[in-house]
C-alpha cells in the first residue's frame, strides 16, 4: 500500500509530510507505518516503516532523524544525524539532506520552516510540552540560525481534537496556575467535572503568540479515525497494551 502523506502548503517547496499509518508493514494493534522505535512492535518491522518513510522523503534512512521524547521543553540543533536514544522534544538544523522527524499518537507533531534562512524545525508538543514552553523554544533555536520569525511558517498536523480529549478538575487547575490565558480553550463536558480540551487551539495560540504570522493546523483528529490515525487515547479506551506512532518530517534540499 502506498504511504499517505498529509502535506500543507504554508510549508512549500519545503518538502514535509505527516505521515498517516497506512502503507506500513506492521501488524496486529500496530497495523500499518508504525515508526515508534519504543514501543513493543517488532524492532525489524519497525525500521522498515522508518526505511519506507526515508525512500518517500527522499534521503538514506540513517538520515532521518528523531529523538527519544520526554515531554520536555527541549531542542536539539543538529547538522549531523545523532543517536535515536538521545532526549528532547525537538530538532533544528539548516544542513540540507536531514530530516528531522517527530514521533505522535495524540499529542501535536508541529512543522516548522523558514525557507528564505534554509532553516527548518520539528517538535512534539503535547499539552505538557506546550505548557513548558516547546514550540516558542523551537522558535528560538531556529532564530539562533539565521531564521527570522516573520519568515516562518509552523503547521499542526494530526493531534487529538477537543471533542475527543476530554480531562479532569486537576488538568484543568494546572492551566489556571501556570498559563490563565489557556482557560478560554476549556469548554465544560457533558461529564460531571470534566472539561474539553483543544490542545491544538491552544498550541496555535502559543505560536501566534511568540510572533508568528503564520500557523495553522492541518484539521485532522487521531482519535476519530482510527484507519488513518493512532491514537494513544483510543488505545486506552479500549484496553490495548500498546499502540503504534506516527511520524511527521521535514528536510531541507531535494
Amino acid at each position: 500500500m502506498t504511504l499517505e502523506r498529509i502535506t500543507s502548503p504554508l510549508l512549500k517547496p519545503v518538502r514535509h509530510g505527516f505521515y498517516t499509518r497506512l502503507g506500513g508493514a506492521s501488524s496486529g494493534i500496530f497495523t500499518g507505518l508504525n515508526c515508534g522505535l519504543a514501543s513493543s512492535d517488532q524492532t525489524e518491522i519497525v525500521s522498515i516503516n522508518r526505511a519506507r518513510v526515508a525512500q518517500d522523503m527522499g534521503i538514506k534512512p540513517q538520515n532521518l532523524v528523531t529523538v527519544h521524547q520526554t515531554h520536555s521543553a527541549d531542542v536539539l540543533t543538529i547538522d549531523t544525524a545523532i543517536w535515536t536514544a538521545t532526549s528532547a522534544d525537538a530538532l533544528v538544523t539548516a544542513t540540507p539532506q536531514l530530516a528531522l522527524g517527530v514521533l505522535s499518537a495524540d499529542c501535536q507533531p508541529v512543522l516548522f520552516a523558514d525557507p528564505k534562512a534554509g532553516v527548518i524545525g520539528a517538535a512534539h508538543a503535547g499539552w505538557r510540552g506546550a505548557l513548558e514552553g516547546i514550540l516558542e523554544a523551537t522558535l528560538e533555536a531556529m532564530k539562533n540560525l539565521g531564521a527570522h520569525c516573520q519568515d516562518i511558517s509552523a503547521v499542526i498536523g494530526p493531534c487529538i481534537s477537543q471533542a475527543a480529549y476530554e480531562v479532569g478538575q486537576e488538568f484543568f487547575e494546572r492551566f489556571a496556575d501556570h498559563d490563565p490565558k489557556a482557560l478560554q480553550y476549556f469548554i465544560n463536558s457533558q461529564s460531571v467535572g470534566k472539561y474539553l480540551f483543544d490542545l491544538p487551539g491552544y498550541g496555535l495560540s502559543r505560536l501566534r503568540s511568540a510572533g508568528l504570522k503564520t500557523a495553522a493546523w492541518t484539521h485532522h483528529c487521531t482519535y476519530a479515525d482510527a484507519r488513518r490515525f493512532y491514537s494513544y487515547r483510543r488505545t486506552t479506551h479500549e484496553g490495548q497494551v500498546d499502540y503504534g506512532r506516527m511520524i511527521s518530517t521535514i528536510k531541507l534540499g531535494d
